[in-house]
């Protein structure tokens, strides 16, 4: 039987800084597929020394880009990227031998390396597992930011790490939070409807700080030092973020 084909599929928008390195990692790959959405930069540029499969598209979601991805692929398998991701080599080899026995899986999750300000995150719920590797044909996303791929069977697991390096500044973290919780609030709002004011309430009064005392202490983001506070901190003011946007779309559109 021939070799099954990976088709990697990489998710672009103005990723100048960072996206050689990412398609450098999957250049083994037997096709790369972008989805870029119209990036004002270099990125599509950059992406064309590397493969002539470029859709332009309209930012709608993660998943419905992914998805697009998807139904492009002419790979057996699909690897899913953000531009900010590498593939170590390790990871590589573990792809390759799961393809090549993928025993009774129809996917695996792998672990994801953070670095939070060229830190690697070791603590702090930071060091998780990403669900990005299945074959064609058994997965598809469903979600606007936070997507999820919804699998047709079982999934294994790589202990083989990518590396992930989504901001190089603080100020790139908080405009990247206040344009995806824009979007957060809205697609919750579609989701759960319009909840009560006493869970709206709950959720920006007290919430945030269990969001901090969830990854400071129990995640012991307390052992990166100074980063791991920022960190924690930063993640309960996106939850007070996302929050405070589904009340002005909600009661706040009232309080006018």
């Amino acid at each position: 039987m021939p070799n099954p084909r990976l088709s990697a599929v990489v998710i672009t928008k103005d990723a100048e800084n960072s996206i050689k390195d990412c398609l450098e990692s999957v250049k083994w790959a037997d096709e790369i597929i972008i989805v870029d959405g119209f990036s004002a930069d270099r990125t599509v540029e950059i992406c064309k020394g590397y493969t002539d499969r470029i859709i332009l598209s309209e930012f709608k979601g993660f998943a419905e880009e992914r998805n697009k991805g998807i139904d492009s692929a002419t790979g057996d398998w699909i690897l899913q990227l953000d531009a900010d991701e590498v593939v170590t080599s390790g990871l590589a080899k573990a792809l390759k031998d799961a393809m090549a026995s993928p025993g009774p899986y129809v996917g695996y999750k792998f672990r994801r390396k953070n670095f939070f300000l060229g830190h690697p995150m070791r603590y702090g719920g930071w060091y998780h597992y990403s669900s990005h590797f299945f074959r064609k044909g058994s997965g598809r996303y469903e979600g606007l930011i936070h997507e999820r791929l919804k699998l047709d069977g079982q999934q294994g697991t790589i202990e083989e790490e990518i590396e992930h390096r989504p901001f190089t500044s603080l100020s790139q973290f908080i405009s990247r939070q206040n344009r995806y919780t824009n979007y957060e609030a809205k697609d919750f709002l579609r989701e759960r409807g319009v909840l009560t004011g006493r869970h709206v309430k709950y959720n920006l009064y007290f919430k945030p700080a269990k969001v901090f005392w969830k990854f400071y202490i129990k995640k012991q983001g307390f052992r990166e030092g100074m980063t791991g506070f920022i960190f924690s901190a930063l993640y309960s003011y996106v939850h007070f973020m996302k929050w405070a946007k589904y009340w002005e779309l909600t009661y706040g559109q009232r309080a006018k």
